[in-house]
């Protein structure tokens, strides 16, 4: 081993260092990356490796490093031409010679210290819309995004949670689409920690005094009563779509589950239907056809198969389409409900189910396995297997 002199620090360094332990000058490397050394001394930054050069005039941090990103043809001259990027600036040249050599050990996105927060939401759905089963969940995320346009070209790493918060609180929408809002906070700043885009999770720390969501006064969940649920009996055929509003009551699908029901999921032989979201314990479910609303979804499928739709729920006068939607779903059941005089909301058909099962001593982890809950115990979760008989002999509990 011989010592040589490191061309920055004059220090000693010895031949085998890759850097200089004193001012972090690259040395000698067997890699391409670093700086040759020929006759006992380092030669020129090898190419690719980037420059540090100090910039004119005073400044606290003079010295720049920084590497070339790309080459490009000048069309006025003909010649190519540098383009560059700045890795960062610094007091010293031994300063800017680590970064320098460090970003060549360990290159890391320099964009992201610019990168806005559209831009973040670009990267991040880009790579989890494709993992959502259902189109409606899209949208829904989308439909948040939408009320976050004062952050859209904000910095992410200068957000800060004042902005979080206010862009929520001054949102003019209901409890739960700013909490859909917060949720898509939560998402976003998780792939922004993990891609080094931002230090800290402000997302996390939001409403650390308590959550004013959560907290507001919130319409009180009513269910539908015996003389309600009558009354759309009566006008079933007459009024369009009352007869979704009841499959809803006695089958306690979710209203986002219900309007995307699919025909091959529906065996009417067999008196079962398949599908739901959200959970893990709600999605491929199986829901038995109570026998009052079997022979509304035995014309709800005669209809679909006429229009050679997929769906069960549909809507001939549709104007993008005839399948449904929860959007359409919702603006169809508030006209029931305004032709009725009755003043629900669409989630009540579910509140309106478990609220029949339990009354009629519905059993406790069969009503769970129906509307999609999970279940903690353990014995029961892991041991004990429901079959589609017993989940029918329960539902038929409810006689009315």
């Amino acid at each position: 081993m011989s010592l040589l002199k490191c061309p920055e620090c004059q220090h000693d360094v010895s031949d085998k260092a890759a850097a200089c332990p004193h001012c972090g000058y690259p040395m000698n490397s067997p890699t391409s990356t670093k700086p040759r050394i020929r006759n006992g001394k380092p030669t020129k930054l090898p190419n690719g490796f980037g420059t540090v050069y100090k910039l004119s005039g005073k400044r606290s941090k003079p010295y720049r490093a920084v590497k070339t990103d790309k080459w490009v043809l000048d069309t006025v001259t003909g010649k190519s031409k540098q383009i560059r990027f700045t890795i960062g600036y610094y007091s010293t040249r031994e300063e800017a010679m680590i970064a320098l050599a460090d970003y060549n050990e360990n290159p890391y996105d320099i964009k992201a210290d610019s990168i806005t927060f559209s831009e973040v939401y670009d990267k991040w759905s880009e790579g989890y819309f494709p993992t959502l089963s259902n189109p409606s969940s899209i949208r829904t995320i989308t439909a948040a995004y939408a009320y976050c346009n004062g952050l859209y070209d904000m910095r992410m790493k200068d957000i800060r949670v004042s902005h979080l918060e206010g862009t929520i609180l001054n949102a003019d929408v209901g409890d739960s689409t700013k909490s859909r809002i917060k949720s898509l906070f939560n998402m976003m700043y998780k792939y922004a920690v993990a891609h080094d885009i931002v230090d800290k999770d402000y997302a996390s720390v939001m409403f650390a005094n308590g959550n004013p969501i959560k907290h507001q006064r919130t319409k009180e969940v009513v269910p539908f009563s015996s003389e309600e649920i009558e009354q759309l009996w009566t006008v079933k055929d007459t009024i369009p779509f009352s007869d979704m509003v009841l499959i809803g009551i006695y089958s306690g699908w979710r209203p986002q589950e219900l309007s995307i029901l699919k025909v091959e999921n529906i065996d009417l032989e067999a008196e079962t239907m398949k599908g739901g979201l959200k959970t893990d314990a709600g999605k491929n479910r199986i829901v038995p056809i109570h026998p009052l609303i079997k022979p509304l979804i035995k014309n709800r499928l005669q209809e679909a198969t006429g229009l050679q739709s997929e769906y069960l729920f549909n809507d001939p006068n549709g104007q993008q389409g005839t399948h449904m939607t929860y959007d359409k779903y919702r603006k169809r059941f508030e006209k029931v409900m305004k032709c009725l005089n009755m003043n629900h909301r669409p989630h009540e058909t579910r509140h309106t189910f478990i609220t029949k099962a339990k009354a009629c001593n519905m059993d406790e982890y069969v009503l769970k396995l129906i509307v999609g809950h999970a279940i903690s115990d353990i014995t029961e979760n892991v041991y004990t297997h429901r079959t589609v008989e017993q989940l029918k002999a329960e539902i038929r509990k409810i006689s009315e």
